[in-house]
């Protein structure tokens, strides 16, 4: 008897089994709580389906997220912490929903994808980080800053890889997340058209669900690759429409944001195309660490760097005329811009002091004002927003010094190398290569804002950065089985699950 209840048992698959431990729960709370006439009773039994929807249905709230990301505000916690909210706590959500799903068998990733470089190179950062605590001088900060990292990569890296199964399923995060910012844009657009789209207004209209224009214009200088070449994935008419209208949207938005490193980051993503096209990605960053290189060692020879001192009284913010505003840039002159190098220079001080360990993550503020150098003071030096170095490379160098620094550098280096060869291997598989000029365009212009400012942990931009690295590795494992088998990526628990996903896969 015992044998053959065993057997019975054995002949059920994980989700049955679990399907049918809820339905017992839920039958158990049901009759206590009307036997006790405690409706409390009910509760533990609508949590636990609540946890079965979110193992099983978790996709609802991947989307979910990117549609409310626009929309997310800061909110303060204790011991100087802070949360974006609601996205940080549906980050959470997502990364229990990620890891129950790949520990239950609901989901699977392929060995090789997991052993990509790019995945390697993520790990060691998240290891290294968490060496670097024993060394930090906020350790309560950099802890956080090391949870923060793990519900980033966890659910936009990890969960994409369990999303996204065709090249077309790139389209529906994509959509989600451009219809989201294209409301924000009607929302901002309606409170700066009060104020006549003036340059001085443009940080009063964002509020209060943007920081300032950096984020707003990042954000949406990002998604311009993925509403263009969704648009040229798609074939029916109406929904073609709805991508240019779209993309039509965010531009405005883009260029009444009036910032100037975003609406200069679609030309900088143009140009590394034709790099990436003619092969010549090595060269660019070959080039560009010489050029860095030579660069810092020419300002701190013979303390050079004080000849970039700012005049105290003629350093400004034109923010009545934007014109003024670039020609103040270029004359070095303007406020903004020579406030990033006060912080570079107290940065940089901070790395000698402690170039192996740097003083830890999250921890330039408001260490860095020990470093600092009067004669490049400005007048918003008080920095009431603690916003740190505005240069990500930097940063990593101050806060967790050399081997943070090469480790970053690495992962940028390699996504960029993987990122051209899979271009040129795509020639055959158009709906591929479109994933990858989307995912790679937008990583670019990314990784140019990381240059003036630090953005990967910012919600609102951080989620796409992995996004990106996960199309990437998924792409070569498209081109590698072909991208019409997705049974190669798919596991066995996934095809013979009894509980039919949500959104269908069909592209």
């Amino acid at each position: 008897m015992n044998e053959r209840l065993g057997q019975l048992w054995r002949s059920f698959d994980t989700p049955q089994l679990l399907f049918m431990g809820f339905v017992g729960l839920l039958l158990a709370g049901g009759a206590a709580a009307a036997l006790a006439q405690l409706p409390a009773l009910f509760l533990p039994a609508l949590l636990a389906i609540g946890v079965l929807v979110a193992l099983v249905e978790w996709r609802w709230l991947y989307y979910l997220l990117f549609f409310v990301l626009p929309f997310s505000q800061e909110i303060g916690l204790f011991g100087g912490l802070s949360m974006d909210v609601p996205s940080e706590p549906l980050m959470l959500v997502l990364t229990a929903c990620v890891l129950g799903a790949l520990m239950l068998g609901v989901g699977h990733i392929p060995r090789r994808e997991l052993l990509n470089p790019l995945l390697v190179i993520l790990a060691l950062m998240l290891l290294w980080t968490a060496v670097d605590l024993l060394f930090s001088v906020a350790a309560l900060k950099s802890f956080k800053y090391l949870l923060a990292k793990v519900w980033y990569i966890v659910p936009f890296l990890l969960g994409t890889l369990l999303i996204v199964r065709r090249p077309n399923d790139t389209w529906r995060f994509a959509a989600v997340y451009v219809a989201g910012a294209a409301l924000s844009v009607l929302y901002v657009a309606s409170r700066h058209a009060t104020k006549g789209f003036s340059f001085a207004e443009i940080n009063w209209a964002l509020h209060p669900f943007f920081r300032n224009h950096v984020i707003y214009a990042a954000m949406l200088a990002l998604l311009v690759p993925f509403a263009w070449f969704a648009s040229q994935a798609t074939s029916r008419g109406g929904a073609r429409l709805a991508w240019r209208v779209g993309l039509g949207i965010v531009l405005f938005g883009l260029l009444t944001s009036y910032t100037r490193a975003s609406i200069l980051s679609l030309p900088i993503a143009g140009l590394f195309y034709l790099a990436m096209r003619l092969r010549l990605t090595r060269v660019v960053l070959l080039a560009v660490a010489v050029g860095v290189t030579l660069s810092v060692a020419y300002v701190v020879t013979g303390d050079r760097y004080m000849e970039f001192a700012p005049n105290y009284e003629r350093t400004v913010f034109n923010g009545q005329n934007f014109e003024k505003h670039l020609e103040a840039t270029y004359k070095l002159q303007d406020v903004s811009g020579m406030e990033r190098v006060y912080r570079w220079v107290a940065a940089a001080r901070m790395i000698g002091d402690k170039p192996i360990t740097g003083s830890g993550a999250a921890t330039f503020y408001p260490e860095y004002k020990r470093y600092t150098v009067k004669s490049f003071r400005t007048y918003v030096s008080d920095n009431p927003e603690k916003s740190t170095t505005h240069n990500y490379f930097l940063l990593q160098l101050a806060e967790q010094g050399i081997p943070g620094f090469l480790l970053f550098v690495t992962l940028i280096a390699t996504s960029l190398l993987f990122a051209e060869n899979l271009y040129h291997r795509s020639r055959s598989q158009p709906e591929v290569r479109r994933v990858v000029l989307a995912a790679t365009m937008s990583l670019v212009v990314i990784i140019f804002h990381l240059t003036l400012n630090e953005l990967v942990e910012v919600d609102k931009i951080g989620p796409v950065f992995f996004i990106c690295l996960a199309l990437l590795v998924r792409a070569q494992s498209w081109l590698e089985a072909g991208a019409e088998a997705p049974a190669v990526i798919a596991s066995e628990a996934e095809r013979n699950a009894a509980i039919r996903p949500v959104l269908s896969d069909q592209p």
